[in-house]
């Protein structure tokens, strides 16, 4: 997992201290400008594109296998309507990327005869599993990321699990397999726990790069022919390696890594909102993801984060599951795709504190309830549809102020203004080949710390949502020119996005 700007895994070294951050969003060009409270001057949007086109399905979920039927449900003629419609606006009008894995891909296996289970497996694959995710990707018009177990290092096992996902889901909705989940902590963690106590690792304590690629050449080996994912690391001693992994293994078609700017593995570790709105957190954590994408584009292949979110090990308590974390994922995504990445995969893992979606089923009828953090990744889905550009953006900077501008494909202009600080802040844009009025919506809570009340254009999810629809009436309001420039007022702890019609 990638913390704080250098890849590590989740429960390894410690993070680097928290450093403020630099704004290249809103390039640093003076001080507030004197006049009025919380004043920042006038923001040139160009009408220069900067980096490549939003990819299709850049923005999706990852989700644990045991996930599939606990979000969508076990019947796959009658899916959780909720939870179709929360993860299809993450990409709507597209062809999305919905990734299954996590810890559970070496938890997990489809039972083969005569072959005892696994010491680490606690999950079974079935037909109504296969035939409930194939209803799913239908159901999204996604293509699913699919952990195969490594860690039971078993060609046998391996295989069999790859053939029934290729014959009960289709190959028409895999995008890839991925073979293990996070393998530079086979040798650390406990796999599982045998009956005399002992906490059985999945590999010896040195097991390293070297021995990885060993495994997952044997494991490939087995597979039927699909495009295989992978390294699905976030260790920056492994990464390094990444060219050499990608010269011998020929079957890799997509570079998997992991990314989270802080970790909480122990109670010695703790993670503020400062930490988050560091320089590390997203610039840096961008940056550092950038340069394993140079590596995988100079072997052809792209690159995707297909599992973040903000504190690694299941979250912080007091910080994953309010609102701060909703200005830092606003920020990151758009520090990803101006570094040009291939696509992210937020992580949600219901139980947890880094859980966006919570799902029940109750006598028929399906609730979901919403985390803070999902509102941001809907506002980025608006403001940065498939094909859109990021522009370039010059003026005044203010500390925790961050700004971000694009044109869509229909020749739409957002701009959205992240304010992490605790003033209020007033923007001028001044846009370039825009005239007209702009439509203002507002991403809004009451305090960085709310875990409730989060609303999007006045509008929310509510405690619970059967529907996964936004409602309530929407607050958005119309800001016309005035001289040329618009003037956007942002509360503290707050984003705001402007929509313009382009010439």
């Amino acid at each position: 997992m990638v913390v704080l700007g250098t890849v590590l895994n989740g429960c390894g070294s410690s993070s680097t201290p928290a450093v403020p951050k630099p704004h290249t969003a809103v390039p640093r060009a003076g001080a507030q400008v004197a006049g009025g409270h919380g004043a920042v001057g006038e923001l040139l949007i160009r009408s220069a594109a900067v980096g490549p086109p939003v990819p299709a399905g850049f923005l999706g979920l990852s989700i644990e296998f045991r996930g599939v039927e606990g979000f969508a449900g076990q019947n796959p003629d009658a899916l959780d309507p909720a939870f179709v419609r929360l993860v299809r606006d993450l990409s709507p009008g597209q062809e999305g990327v919905l990734r299954i894995g996590g810890d559970s891909t070496d938890w997990t296996w489809w039972p083969v005869a005569r072959i005892s289970r696994p010491g680490g497996v606690r999950y079974d694959l079935t037909g109504r599993w296969m035939s409930v995710a194939r209803a799913l990707a239908d159901a999204l018009d996604d293509r699913l990321i699919l952990g195969v177990n490594l860690e039971a290092d078993s060609r046998t096992v391996a295989s069999a699990e790859a053939r029934a996902m290729l014959s009960g889901i289709g190959s028409r909705w895999i995008d890839a397999l991925e073979i293990g989940n996070e393998p530079e902590l086979y040798g650390a963690f406990g796999w599982y726990i045998a009956k005399d106590g002992r906490h059985v690792t999945g590999r010896p304590r040195a097991y390293d790069f070297l021995d990885f690629t060993h495994d997952f050449s044997s494991i490939a080996g087995a597979l039927p022919r699909v495009t295989l994912a992978g390294p699905a690391s976030g260790s920056q001693a492994w990464l390094k390696d990444l060219g050499g992994f990608l010269s011998d293994e020929r079957g890799v078609g997509l570079v998997t890594v992991h990314a989270y700017p802080t970790k909480h593995c122990s109670p010695s570790e703790v993670v503020t909102a400062a930490d988050l709105f560091s320089a590390a957190a997203s610039q840096g954590l961008a940056a550092q993801v950038a340069s394993y994408a140079a590596v995988a584009h100079a072997h052809g292949i792209p690159l995707r984060v297909d599992e973040m979110n903000s504190v690694s090990c299941g979250g912080e308590q007091g910080l994953s599951n309010t609102f701060a974390p909703a200005l830092w994922a606003l920020d990151v995504l758009f520090q990803m795709e101006r570094m040009g990445i291939g696509g992210v995969n937020f992580h949600t893992n219901p139980g947890t504190l880094n859980q966006l979606i919570g799902a029940r089923e109750v006598h028929g009828s399906w609730q979901a309830d919403i985390e803070p953090e999902y509102y941001a990744l809907i506002m980025f889905a608006q403001a940065a549809p498939a094909g859109a550009r990021l522009l370039q953006t010059s003026g005044p900077s203010a500390v925790g102020l961050d700004a971000w501008a694009t044109r869509a494909p229909d020749g739409q202009i957002h701009v959205v203004l992240i304010n992490e600080g605790s003033r209020r802040r007033v923007v001028r844009l001044r846009i370039a080949s825009v005239r007209g009025p702009g439509t203002l919506v507002r991403l809004l809570a009451p305090s960085l710390q709310a875990k409730t009340d989060v609303t999007l254009g006045g509008q929310t999810l509510g405690s619970e949502t059967s529907t996964g629809l936004l409602t309530g009436r929407s607050s958005a309001t119309t800001i016309p020119p005035v001289g040329g420039s618009y003037s956007v007022a942002v509360p503290a702890a707050s984003a705001a996005m402007l929509t313009l019609a382009g010439t």
